[in-house]
């Protein structure tokens, strides 16, 4: 008597498990907004990592293929589509010629080893307008000497500074809520970083005032105890948030470490009101940390009232972040 051969499953029933995979990272994708930020700020930790999830559709198709299952091969159509819908339109050249006035940001980094090469670097970039974040006591008077040449008008507020080549009036430090949380946002003790970073001035354009702000966010954290702690991030945030939307000046440009991608959630107030000059006119998706190998655009030029020709990636300094430049027009 012949034992019965079990039937091999058909393509539709093949690779249950990468076909369920699949459809959870198009959910994710798709419903990302909705995650809860109750538990370990789980919601934001995604938003800033999601264009990386994109990464898991070229893994998981060949395995769906290896097994022939069609069932996963359409699953895998959801993440597919749904990436390609939030990110897609970065994958294009979207800056256009001309502009009036160029300008840069960087966080030159408070443990830089090369300052006067960043400065010099800075200085050939062609802003004209120039944002420095995490300015130590101990390099300032560096920056201040080597930037003057190119740029005969500056300020520094704590460890933020600009540095143009027009004139700036009405400048003045913006409250960031920066009291430590419960983790603490403070460099080393040996570093004496004073604590202001935040500051609003206005440029005197050929155009008109344009005002300007210039912000350091607080750190985040990734531990095992807060999750992905943000709390002092998110206080400046909703401080800088308050500060453009009492702004009277319907020209405005935002330019610095937000310590967190355009995604992030927390950022709902600014990018209302704001528009990110990379979206609108960059080449891809501008990350700008960490230097040695970028995976997040977290130094930001956003705009309102004016209109970005172009947006782009400086390169890398002795700072673990890149510099990140604009260029705008009226």
């Amino acid at each position: 008597m012949r034992r019965a051969v079990p039937s091999r499953p058909g393509p539709w029933k093949r690779g249950p498990v990468l076909t369920a995979l699949a459809l959870l990272l198009g959910l994710l994708m798709l419903l990302h907004a909705r995650l809860p930020n109750r538990i370990g700020n789980l919601g934001s930790l995604v938003e800033n990592l999601l264009p990386w999830f994109g990464l898991s559709i070229p893994i998981l198709l060949p395995l769906a293929l290896r097994r022939r299952s069609a069932s996963a091969v359409v699953a895998l159509l959801l993440p597919a589509a749904v990436w390609l819908n939030l990110f897609g339109g970065l994958l294009a050249d979207r800056s256009r010629p001309g502009g009036d006035l160029t300008v840069a940001t960087h966080n030159v980094g408070a443990d830089n080893p090369d300052p006067a090469g960043t400065a010099r670097d800075l200085a050939a970039s062609g802003a004209d307008v120039l944002a420095l974040e995490e300015i130590t006591p101990q390099v300032r008077p560096l920056y201040e000497r080597d930037l003057a040449t190119a740029y005969p008008f500056h300020t520094v507020q704590g460890t933020v500074g600009l540095w143009s080549r027009l004139p700036l009036a009405d400048t003045r430090p913006v409250d960031l809520r920066m009291d430590a949380g419960p983790l603490g946002d403070a460099k080393p003790a040996e570093t004496k970083m004073p604590y202001n970073r935040a500051l609003r001035t206005t440029v005197a354009t050929a155009h008109g005032p344009l005002a300007v702000y210039v912000a350091h966010l607080g750190s985040v954290r990734v531990n095992p105890r807060a999750g992905f702690w943000t709390e002092s991030r998110n206080r400046g945030a909703q401080a800088l948030a308050e500060a453009v939307a009492a702004e009277e000046n319907q020209r405005v440009v935002l330019l610095g470490d937000l310590n967190g991608t355009t995604d992030d959630r927390a950022f709902a107030d600014i990018t209302s009101q704001l528009r990110s000059t990379q979206a609108a006119a960059g080449s891809g998706f501008g990350f700008s940390f960490p230097a040695t190998f970028p995976v997040a655009r977290i130094d930001q030029i956003l705009v309102r009232g004016v209109q970005p020709t172009s947006s782009w990636v400086l390169p890398a300094t002795g700072s673990d972040h890149l510099p990140v430049a604009a260029r705008l027009t009226w």
